[in-house]
């Protein structure tokens, strides 16, 4: 990782290609109750111009892909991972029967960026023509900048201040022109990725996929209105809430590892065991090494029992050996620049 991209991000506004997203065009008059009932946030009560993030549920509660929602004039726009775009279109399309909704896939004629850092607002502000501190998160706004029409929209994807800012692919060129002109510093993939695990932010499909619920993420105060009405895998999530007392099997955690033989590991992989004594207890889903806490550090899943003991010593598997570990509350770094937690 360049040191000098993370310090950008946390000082300054970087900006990077957004190529692991897509998005949805949800139009048509019933457009918002149509994806009330899909999607685990409060889409009705979006004002155009505003957003939410949320999830879209099995009837079991398990996710099949989160999103940010935004609130155009004339339609709903999803922006999700593009692995989970096409998956998304044709589950919306099967439950459109008699609804007048018209759902458009725009990941192919579209391109974006990131824009991440405590002065990411002046660059979107610079592009959106509004003023520095009226991005509030979900909020987004429409621009131009010479021939390139698009949006540019609050996000916070890393867990600090962030904007995605979308247009016509043939525009991406002089879109990248603009935001360099308006301040932002292209940085690298890695150095945004330091920033997203120190902050504690999952991903999805890296820290959260197809069998994870919501609430073991810690992603629900975000993703979940308990004021709206009936949603698809709701009945689960009220079951673990109510009945079950909040209750999960397992839960996202930070891992701060330790060294082997007084050398720092190597960043554990993906999918890498956790152990307590001689069980196994979980597995790490992203794992980088921290600028700001000079060492390694993970997220994974673990059994409840140790994600509410505090600071339980684990081992994380390292090549053939195994790497102390301590769980560790989320996030390591405080969020800056008024991200949404």
């Amino acid at each position: 990782m360049n040191v000098a991209d993370y310090r950008i991000l946390r000082t300054g506004a970087g900006f990077m290609a957004s190529e692991d997203r897509g998005w949805i065009a949800v139009a048509g008059q019933d457009r918002a109750d149509f994806l009330q009932g899909l999607l685990s946030n409060d889409v009705v009560a979006l004002s155009p111009g505003n957003g939410c993030y949320a999830t879209c549920l099995t009837p079991q509660g398990r996710m099949t892909a989160d999103m940010y929602v935004f609130a155009q004039r004339e339609r709903l726009l999803l922006d999700v991972d593009r692995g989970a775009t096409a998956g998304l279109r044709e589950r919306l399309d099967d439950l459109v029967f008699t609804e007048d909704v018209r759902i458009e896939d725009l990941t192919a004629g579209s391109a974006a960026f990131g824009v991440h850092g405590p002065r990411a607002r002046e660059v979107a502000a610079a592009l959106a023509g509004a003023p520095a501190g009226a991005l509030a998160f979900g909020g987004h706004h429409a621009f131009e900048t010479g021939t390139a029409a698009g949006w540019v929209g609050r996000t916070d994807d890393l867990g600090i201040e962030g904007y995605r800012v979308v247009v016509d692919r043939p525009a991406r060129e002089e879109l990248q022109r603009a935001l360099t002109a308006a301040g932002a510093v292209a940085v690298e993939r890695a150095a945004g990725e330091a920033v997203r695990v120190e902050s504690g932010r999952p991903a999805f499909p890296i820290d959260m996929d197809r069998d994870t619920i919501p609430l073991e993420a810690g992603i629900a105060d975000r993703a979940i209105s308990f004021d709206k009405g009936c949603y698809v895998g709701q009945e689960v999530i009220i079951r673990i809430l109510h009945r079950g007392q909040g209750r999960i099997a397992r839960r996202l955690v930070g891992l701060t590892l330790g060294t082997l033989d007084g050398a720092e590991p190597a960043p554990p992989s993906r999918g890498a065991a956790i152990f307590s004594g001689d069980d196994e207890v979980g597995r790490v889903t992203s794992a980088v090494r921290s600028p700001a806490l000079n060492g390694i550090i993970a997220l994974g899943y673990v059994r409840r029992d140790l994600a509410e003991a505090g600071g339980a010593a684990v081992e994380v598997s390292s090549g053939t050996r195994r790497a102390p570990a301590v769980v560790t509350s989320l996030p390591f770094v405080p969020p800056s620049g008024g991200a949404m937690g």
